[in-house]
């Protein structure tokens, strides 16, 4: 029998105000709330041991698929520098996404103006594409410079924003502001964990799951 599917799949984008944010974490936590599909279309750097690996080390429902990387490059680096380096250039036209019938969870590369190559960026990646984005921030000393520029940079290009998560240590003062002067929907918080743990990962799900999926009738009976 095949599973039940969503009738209307929810389809992510989560990208951060910079690297090293919480992305992976953002989106593992989404993938085992929504039991949707992961995909992570570039991957530079740490190919034994991927953002797609650890995600997959932490989802534990057995819904979810994980799609192969479009491009899979070698250097820890930017992905047009790491493309560079093997004599290749990422094309936009070889990024397709995946076919199902699932909710998707689509994790970037770094920040929106990440380069891709000489003319693309990571937000035109998110334009080809057509989804939503969830934004992740992380609370330091001009983070909310950086939020800020984040939304406004989406807001000129008309993406819509399903919310924002901050992660990290919380600092109301900051959140507060950023929520008031962007009008983004606060999703709900990741905090500063000793160790995220496929049980951790479950934990913060139930709650994401309360906000994404309110009803029990997402689903569609198996056909």
């Amino acid at each position: 029998m095949e599973p039940a599917y969503p009738l209307d799949p929810k389809r992510y984008f989560v990208t951060g105000i910079g690297t090293d944010v919480g992305k992976t974490v953002a989106a593992a936590i989404l993938t085992q709330a929504l039991q949707a599909d992961y995909w992570k279309p570039i991957q530079a750097g740490n190919l034994e041991d991927s953002d797609t690996h650890a995600v997959q080390r932490l989802v534990t429902n057995p819904v979810s698929t994980f799609h192969p990387e479009a491009y899979k490059l070698q250097m820890p680096a930017s992905p047009h520098t790491a493309a560079a380096a093997e004599g290749i250039r990422i094309s936009l036209d070889e990024i397709q996404a995946p076919a199902t019938k699932n909710h998707l969870v689509v994790e970037g590369a770094g920040g929106l103006m990440v380069p891709l190559n000489n003319n693309d960026l990571v937000i035109d990646l998110i334009q080809q594409l057509g989804l939503e984005v969830i934004l992740v921030s992380r609370n330091y000393l001009g983070s909310i410079n950086h939020t800020l520029s984040a939304v406004e940079v989406l807001k000129y290009r008309k993406i819509p924003v399903a919310g924002i998560i901050f992660n990290g240590v919380p600092n109301a003062s900051t959140e507060d502001f950023i929520l008031y002067y962007t009008k983004l929907l606060r999703l709900p918080t990741i905090f500063w964990e000793d160790e995220f743990t496929p049980d951790v990962i479950t934990g913060y799900a139930q709650t994401f799951r309360e906000h994404f999926l309110p009803s029990a009738h997402e689903l569609s009976p198996a056909r």
